[in-house]
C-alpha cells in the first residue's frame, strides 16, 4: 500500500505501464494514454479499435483485450481505482496547428542535436505521435547515424524518410 500511496500522483501513462499488461511498455502506455481518456474507456476498446492506433499491432491489441477480460485484472483495476490511483488522462496543452500535428514519427539511429527522448517530447508537444516501430500508418521515419532495420522497413513500406536537419526544418 505504501507503493500505491506514492503512486497516486503518477501520470496516467505510467499507471497504465504499471498494470503489467503483456507487451505494453512505456512507449505503448504513452500511446494508449494519448488515445484513451481513462482506463474505463480502454477496458471497452475492441481489438480492431486498438489495432487502428499507430504503434499498436495485433499482438499488443489482443493482449490488452485479454487483460480487461480477465477477472483478476479487473479486480486489480478496481482496487487501484478505490485507492485513488490516477486512472484518467490529464490532457497536456498540445499544439494542433503545427505542420506535424496528427503525424506519426519513428526514430532510428542516433541524433546529433538532441537525444531521442528530447526528439520524442518535441514531436508530442507539437501534436505528433512517436511510435517505436514502422508500419503503414507511420508518416515519417527520422533517420539518424547508424540507422538500422527501421530504415529498411520504411523503404520497403514506402514511408517517407527524413534526416535530422529535415526534421528540424519541418518543426520550425
Amino acid at each position: 500500500m505504501d507503493g500505491i500511496n506514492e503512486s497516486k500522483n503518477l501520470p496516467f501513462n505510467k499507471v497504465l505501464f504499471g498494470l503489467g499488461i503483456r507487451f505494453v511498455g512505456e512507449g505503448v502506455s504513452k500511446i494508449l494514454a494519448d488515445n484513451f481518456s481513462s482506463v474505463n474507456d480502454l477496458k471497452y476498446a475492441s481489438q480492431e479499435t486498438l489495432e487502428n492506433i499507430a504503434g499498436i499491432g495485433p499482438r499488443i491489441a489482443e493482449s490488452i483485450v485479454r487483460f480487461f477480460k480477465d477477472k483478476h485484472s479487473l479486480q486489480l483495476v478496481d482496487r487501484l481505482s478505490k485507492s485513488g490511483l490516477q486512472l484518467q488522462s490529464v490532457k497536456r496543452n498540445i499544439s494542433r496547428s503545427s505542420p506535424i500535428a496528427g503525424k506519426t514519427f519513428v526514430l532510428t539511429g542516433g541524433l546529433e542535436t538532441m537525444s531521442r527522448d528530447e526528439a520524442k517530447e518535441k514531436i508530442e508537444s507539437l501534436g505528433g505521435k512517436s511510435a517505436s516501430s514502422v508500419s503503414k500508418k507511420t508518416d515519417y521515419v527520422i533517420v539518424g547515424s547508424d540507422a538500422g532495420s527501421k530504415f529498411q522497413k520504411a523503404v520497403e513500406l514506402g514511408v517517407t524518410t527524413i534526416n535530422e536537419k529535415e526534421f528540424l526544418d519541418l518543426i520550425k
